[in-house]
């Protein structure tokens, strides 16, 4: 008959069974620089981690969540020497959280999978420990389009070990066509050029993880994380202008012989968004690597011009302005 293991030696095999992560995977999975993780660490004393035998620290799953939910409340306004010394639970009703970190782990996430046999190899590892949920997967970035549609997804990951500029609007087009609320793309090497375009497009850019159990807090990470929510209009071209340059000009003269500074401030403004946007559109033909950048650019603007045009047009009823 086996001796009962005391509690205390239980504990300490949970906590020798948790996953352990380096400062710089603790750090990017929390959405931090190395530098500002240490800098936390130092002043604050965020979090007792333990060591490995070398002197690293090493971080569990919850701390890292404490670490992210930390950074979403700095994000949102919040000063971390205020709240550094406040529990888990005091942070999560800070930042408005429904749910606590054990009901969202109880969740497996539902995820699509486009990666050469990225499927069986989170299989391989165990993937029902790894809490993810796989609704459906393809080897080829191209098939994804047509295989994820209602594949009920929450978030998609994407695995490219060379992760080329071309995949982008891949990318966005599996997006669509999966409904998905956050995407996670994994890469060995990429240019900082197309990791720019990836995150200006809402998606988790991260290099592929050493340690499976990763993909899971990226996943979790992804969706809570500070991503640009995606909306499928984002992409279309914005109207065309309904103010040329001197019509703007007149409002602007115009406005000098009524009270009101309005008119020719808001023309001023017009002015400048409009040829931000033009300017956008020659910066995208000149360089192909930021194509899709400036394309976003030049929509932002377009969009916010459109806003603005809605203003003058209201505003100029109002003041009996012509044009």
């Amino acid at each position: 008959m086996k001796k009962p293991v005391p509690p205390q030696q239980n504990t300490r095999q949970e906590k020798d069974a948790a996953p352990s992560y380096r400062s710089g995977v603790a750090a990017r999975l929390a959405g931090l620089s190395v530098e500002t993780l240490r800098v936390w660490e130092r002043r604050y004393s965020l979090s007792d981690t333990e060591r490995s035998e070398h002197g690293q620290r090493l971080y569990s799953a919850q701390q890292v969540a404490r670490l992210r939910l930390l950074k979403h409340l700095v994000d949102q306004g919040h000063t971390i020497g205020l709240i550094a010394t406040l529990s888990d639970e005091q942070l999560r009703e800070l930042s408005g959280a429904a749910a606590s970190e054990d009901d969202v782990a109880a969740a497996p996430v539902r995820v699509a999978l486009v990666g050469h046999k990225l499927k069986e190899r989170l299989a391989a590892s165990g993937r029902d420990s790894l809490e993810l949920d796989v609704r459906c997967s393809c080897d080829a970035l191209e098939q994804a389009a047509s295989i994820l549609p209602g594949a009920g997804a929450e978030v998609l990951m994407v695995e490219l070990s060379e992760l080329a500029d071309s995949a982008v609007p891949l990318i966005a087009e599996a997006r669509a066509a999966a409904e998905v609320q956050a995407v996670v793309v994994l890469y060995r090497f990429c240019s900082s050029a197309t990791i720019r375009q990836l995150r200006m497009l809402g998606c988790f850019v991260a290099r592929v993880p050493s340690d499976p159990a990763e993909m899971v807090v990226l996943c979790r990470t992804a969706l809570v994380g500070e991503r640009v929510p995606f909306n499928p209009a984002r992409g279309a071209e914005p109207a065309s202008p309904r103010f040329d340059v001197d019509a703007l000009t007149t409002l602007s003269t115009a406005s000098n012989k009524v009270g009101c500074e309005c008119p020719r401030h808001l023309a001023e403004i017009l002015l400048t968004v409009g040829s931000f946007e033009r300017y956008s559109a020659q910066c995208a033909s000149r360089n192909e690597d930021d194509a899709l950048l400036h394309r976003e650019l030049g929509r932002a603007a377009g969009q916010a011009r459109a806003i603005l045009e809605d203003a003058m047009e209201r505003l100029a009823r109002a003041e009996g302005l012509k044009y």
